[in-house]
């Protein structure tokens, strides 16, 4: 890393402390980029990296709402608003204990170079709350959604920022929150992705994330000459993400081994197809956050406090959450002969585990790249909203198919372009940024 972008990190670190996850976001990002300020000094004295990593706007608020029982409580609500230089804002919403400030900025910051890769003009952001909606009442989840709304509907619209959903925010919170926009606004808009099918959504949006990871995975695979088919495959997860990456690498021929959980992992030597497939859903319907009872049900070992990393496969798919690969982790799958690493989740991999990937020569897939199927879907509902036209199955499969290519190709062109052929992070950050940065530059000094 050049004395440039180690200082940027070293302010980063001074304005943002206590937020690791975006240092890493933002380290991993200018490890990338070194090259191409030497190459093109106008981004360097426009200070254009400096501007992109503070978020154009940081929206914090209280949320107050009554459980079942009449008891107040209060949780803190967030968006941030990172980017807007190609587009209206869009990334997710997250209701989750774990959500603070740091994560949103990661979750933000990587969303404006993820919504660059799809050719879709979208901008980048990402909200939430600590809200956790884990063993709370359908009427207690509706009065916190109606809650969260009433503040974050006068700071977006379908032309300005458009929140979709994330961990904790399925089609129940999406409902709820629309339900409260439009009431609010007193209009009907796509101000908000991941709709119900009846009421503005988009066919496999709910698989979109995962589909388009296996898609990815799979163009990684034919510059090797190789496919799905016959291939062993693991996967973390066992949510929206995952459930479409297996659905869709069995499609692809291959055997899917692992799904996982908090409460550990799952190994099914068979595979997981056909009603074991459908069974995922079930299992993240419960509430319960636990993916043991599969093993019970279909005879499968289950690993409990373990990650499925261990196991012997050709293809990893991550797609439960951040930091999910270490260094140890990464060095066993390596040692097991793995061939191609796709994200599915946002950066489940540390920078430790990837320069073990990279230095193995594994195919390796970051997740703005690779998991970008979810908002690319995202955005092909937002142009059904706006032409009030529904698109078939077929049609929006077939188009998030075509961007997931188009997407590998920038990543594989551009990492050959700046001298780093097949280093698909390279790729991603290089091609993600410039198209960023590019509009910033044409805009003037926003």
């Amino acid at each position: 890393m050049s004395e440039y972008t180690k200082q940027i990190l070293e302010e980063v670190k001074a304005k943002n402390p206590s937020e690791p996850e975006f240092h890493q976001a933002v380290e991993e990002m200018a490890e990338s980029l070194d090259i191409v300020f030497e190459r093109h000094p106008e981004y360097r004295s426009a200070k254009i990296m400096e501007r992109m990593v503070e978020p154009e706007r940081l929206i914090m608020f209280r949320v107050p709402w009554m459980d079942d029982q009449g008891e107040f409580h209060i949780n803190r609500g967030f968006r941030i608003e990172m980017n807007s230089a190609i587009g209206p804002y869009k990334g997710g919403l997250r209701f989750h204990p774990s959500v603070n400030l740091g994560i949103l900025k990661f979750l933000a910051f990587e969303q404006v170079f993820k919504n660059s890769l799809t050719t879709l003009p979208m901008g980048g952001g990402k909200g939430g709350s600590d809200f956790n909606p884990k063993g709370k009442s359908d009427n207690e989840i509706m009065r916190f959604c109606q809650s969260f709304m009433s503040e974050l509907f006068r700071h977006i619209g379908p032309n300005t920022d458009v929140p979709a959903g994330d961990i904790g925010v399925g089609g129940k919170e999406i409902g709820y929150l629309f339900g409260q926009y439009k009431r609010l606004a007193n209009e009907f808009t796509g101000v908000l992705t991941g709709k119900g099918i009846n009421w503005g959504g988009s066919l496999i949006r709910p698989e979109a994330t995962g589909f388009g990871n296996v898609y990815f995975a799979e163009e990684m695979l034919k510059t090797k000459g190789q496919t799905f088919e016959g291939k062993r495959v693991a996967v973390s997860g066992f949510g929206n993400v995952a459930w479409g990456a297996v659905k869709k690498a069995t499609e692809l021929g291959a055997k899917v081994v692992t799904i996982s959980g908090p409460d550990g992992f799952i190994y099914d030597e068979e595979g997981i197809s056909g009603e074991k497939i459908d069974y995922m859903l079930e299992l993240r319907s419960s509430n319960n956050d636990v993916v043991a009872p599969y093993a019970e049900n279909f005879g499968a070992k289950f690993f409990e406090g373990k990650k499925p990393w261990g196991v012997k496969v050709d293809v990893a798919l991550p797609c439960a959450t951040q930091n999910e690969i270490y260094e140890e982790d990464a060095k066993e799958l390596v040692k097991n002969g793995v061939i191609a690493v796709s994200e599915g989740a946002n950066m489940p991999t540390t920078i430790e585990g990837y320069k073990v990937f990279n230095a193995a020569g594994i195919l390796y897939a970051p997740g703005k790249a690779s998991n970008a199927g979810g908002v690319a879907t995202s955005g092909l509902e937002m142009s059904q909203n706006s032409m009030r036209l529904p698109w078939s199955r077929e049609e929006v499969d077939s188009r998030l198919h075509e961007i997931m290519k188009r997407i590998h190709e920038q990543c594989y062109e551009t990492a050959e372009r700046f001298g780093t052929p097949g280093n698909y992070v390279n790729g991603a950050n290089i091609a993600g940024f410039l198209k960023v940065a590019d509009a910033m530059l044409d805009q003037g000094l926003v």
